[in-house]
């Protein structure tokens, strides 16, 4: 089974514009990221995928795989479609490009043994809430699942709701996301369906269709995603500890 990793990475980001350029240690934020997931045994290649010719222009000097995508993506999913297009495998692996400390296990984890080819299927890693404020944070993304760890909803709110029980545990999507060619598909044939539109949650659209989407429980995986200049001080300090342990 060939496994592709994809990194899609765009220069426009709102609140850090050129953020996966951004300097971490002598290095582009964009270069730690992808020498982080090629340390994953699992993964036979891995690409950036960008819009941005300074984007590109960079990974071709850090001799990074790099595929020019069209500058009309709004999402990362649709980008790594369009790599699949050119870039043959049984199953892609999305990955954020502004996570230069983005946990291996956790992209390890979200590829299967086998992968269906032959029905939309994907996969996410999940991963437990320990502290009360991620559980009414928005921007974490509430998992709930059925006995075979299969997704059957997700939410910014927290759920399930404790009515009658107190005793559950929260659970959070992390965002590394796996699929085969057919789901990546669909995904650019469909439109957004009524509960990603609510929620503003693009991986809710699969739900939405009723495809399969399997998650992966890794334990303590804690995301950092670079979206502030307080965030990135924040990286370059941790990286400096890494490099210097």
């Amino acid at each position: 089974m060939k496994v592709v990793g994809i990194i899609p990475a765009r220069y426009g980001s709102t609140r850090l514009p050129g953020k996966p350029l951004k300097d971490i240690c002598g290095k582009p934020m964009i270069w730690w990221v992808y020498t982080r997931v090629c340390t994953v045994d699992k993964l036979d290649e891995v690409y950036v995928a960008t819009d941005d010719e300074r984007i590109a222009q960079v990974c071709k000097e850090y001799e990074i795989p790099v595929v020019m995508t069209k500058n009309t993506h709004a999402t990362g999913a649709h980008r790594v479609q369009e790599v699949s297009d050119t870039i043959q495998a049984d199953f892609y692996v999305q990955m954020n490009g502004d996570e230069p400390l983005i946990d291996k296990s956790a992209i390890a984890a979200v590829i299967p043994e086998e992968v269906p080819q032959d029905v939309e299927f994907g996969t996410n890693i999940i991963t437990k809430i320990t502290d009360p404020a991620q559980a009414m944070d928005s921007s974490n993304i509430k998992m709930v699942f059925d006995e075979n760890m299969n997704a059957l909803y997700m939410s910014r709110t927290p759920i399930p709701y404790p009515f009658k029980s107190i005793d559950f545990t929260y659970y959070k999507h992390v965002g590394i996301i796996g699929y085969n060619k057919k789901m990546l598909d669909f995904y650019k044939n469909s439109v957004p369906g009524r509960f990603e539109t609510i929620e503003g949650i693009d991986t809710m659209r699969f739900l939405d269709y009723g495809k399969q989407l399997k998650l992966f429980m890794v334990e303590n995986c804690h995301t950092l995603s670079v979206d502030t200049e307080k965030d990135l001080e924040m990286v370059r300090l941790m990286m400096e500890k890494e490099i210097n342990q």
